[in-house]
């Protein structure tokens, strides 16, 4: 049976339940953010204050949805419609928590989970060997099953191109596949029924052994579709240039292996990354060819980075880590020359198999750069990521993440607080993805189940994913 708790209180009033915690970006008397990131929030969804007035001599009371739409019918601003900021205020208070409702299952641990720009399509990635494209619009049909070709363990990423015409799909394999999803054939098997073209991330300079140890944990489009950027496992960062097919630029990114990157914004200048040496790192392409090193170097994670997820504005993202958080930072706080020092952490620790030392909870970088730190959520036993909520239907007030206690976790971005938790899996939540547009967040995890989050929510039964008999692990 589903379980999900919401705490709408924490985030009106700003009173943060336990298990969150702050650093020095919030204020001592509130559990907000003092930073620029909460009057922007703010501005994205918030209502107009001709909206929120209150009535004369009494307290000013919450912006109801109703209180909203009176506003709005009685052309309070002038302006007769809801503004961007308005409808984003209404949207957001409308977590999409009821469930979970199956979209599909599979005796395979589902690794990945996205919507496409427009929320018309779904991909879902499995560990074995399965990939599968929904057309959201037609129920949920299978558009395009897709077997994927020379799999190392498993699917390690998917990223659909701007125009959704392909997809390419990465393993722990130095070439990264690519599928024409707008093709006739609804049964793409590599190489049988479709070609799945190569596109190797290898250099010149590589010899067998090289090439045998490169893998891709993560592979995203550049906004025109002309690029691809691979954070891999050879501590390096890859910029694939699809018009020439060949890799356009290798970056020894990191000490570790690098589990993420991603665009900073539509520009494609700007890199993100996170690797296992606990480091986020800023890297600017227009200057890269004079200094070859990163532009700058952000600090605060105690353990290896999961994930990152940018705001798409260039100067905020958030990351996943495996010391049980997710930190928020801003880029013109980095530091240009930070040394690799050894951090204080337990040695002894392996997310794979180990659960986290409660003592080392507690600990905290002594140069954290992050503005804010969320706890609650469990980032074990494989590569679990986190996201900004939509900015049409929300205005990226909240950040979600999945966690391997087989829950979905949503908090606010300015307050901290845990808003939402959603319960439902037997096994660890991979990967999550909001709809761009409607209230809708599909979990994707290692049980196989892919299930679907909504409000209201429709008027079939929720799915029954416990009590059921357990499926060997793949």
């Amino acid at each position: 049976m589903s379980r999900f708790r919401k705490n709408v209180d924490a985030c009106n009033d700003g009173n943060a339940p336990k298990g969150y915690c702050a650093n020095q970006d919030y204020s001592e008397d509130s559990d907000y953010l003092v930073h620029d990131i909460a009057q922007h929030t703010n501005l994205r969804s918030g209502p107009h204050e001709l909206l929120s007035r209150g009535v004369s001599g009494k307290r000013k009371l919450p912006v109801s949805p109703v209180k909203m739409l009176v506003g709005r019918e009685g052309n309070y601003t002038g302006r007769g419609r809801f503004s961007s900021a308005d409808g984003c205020h209404v949207l957001s208070r409308y977590l999409p928590v009821n469930g979970p409702r199956w979209v599909d299952r599979l005796q395979s641990r589902a690794y990945v989970s996205q919507f496409s720009a427009d929320g018309s399509l779904f991909v879902a990635g499995f560990q074995k060997s399965h990939i599968r494209i929904y057309d959201v619009d037609k129920g949920w049909k299978v558009q395009k099953n897709i077997l994927a070709k020379s799999l190392r363990w498993t699917i390690t990423d998917t990223s659909l191109s701007p125009d959704q015409h392909f997809l390419v799909y990465s393993s722990l394999s130095p070439v990264v596949h690519i599928v024409n999803v707008r093709s006739a054939a609804s049964e793409s098997i590599a190489n049988i029924t479709e070609i799945h073209d190569g596109l190797d991330f290898s250099v010149d300079d590589y010899d067998d052994d090289d090439y045998d140890a490169l893998g891709i944990f993560s592979v995203k489009f550049s906004t025109d579709g002309k690029e691809l950027v691979a954070a891999s496992s050879d501590n390096s960062i890859y910029v694939y240039d699809l018009e020439s097919k060949r890799p356009s630029l290798r970056i020894p990114a990191h000490k570790s292996d690098v589990n993420t990157v991603c665009f900073a914004d539509e520009t494609g200048h700007l890199l993100f990354s996170g690797s296992d040496d606990h480091l986020c790192k800023v890297w600017d392409r227009r200057c890269f060819g004079t200094r070859g090193k990163a532009a700058g170097v952000l600090i605060g994670h105690l353990e290896g980075i999961t994930f990152i997820d940018s705001r798409g504005d260039g100067r905020y993202f958030i990351s996943n880590g495996k010391d049980q958080t997710t930190k928020l930072w801003d880029i013109r706080k980095m530091s240009s020359n930070t040394p690799y020092t050894r951090r204080p952490r337990d040695t002894d620790f392996d997310y794979r198999w180990m659960d986290y030392p409660i003592h080392a909870r507690a600990l905290k970088h002594p140069h954290d750069q992050s503005l804010a730190t969320y706890r609650g959520h469990n980032v074990l036993r494989t590569l679990i990521r986190c996201y900004f909520s939509p900015a049409y239907s929300t205005g990226q007030k909240y950040i979600y993440t999945g966690s391997s206690d087989g829950s979905l976790y949503i908090y606010d971005l300015v307050t901290g607080a845990q808003v939402a938790s959603c319960h439902g899996h037997e096994k660890p939540v991979r990967d999550c993805s909001w709809h761009p547009l409607y209230p809708m967040i599909i979990t994707s995890s290692w049980d196989g189940v892919i299930a679907r989050w909504e409000f209201p929510g429709s008027e079939e039964e929720p799915s029954e994913t416990r009590g059921r008999e357990r499926r060997p692990s793949f």
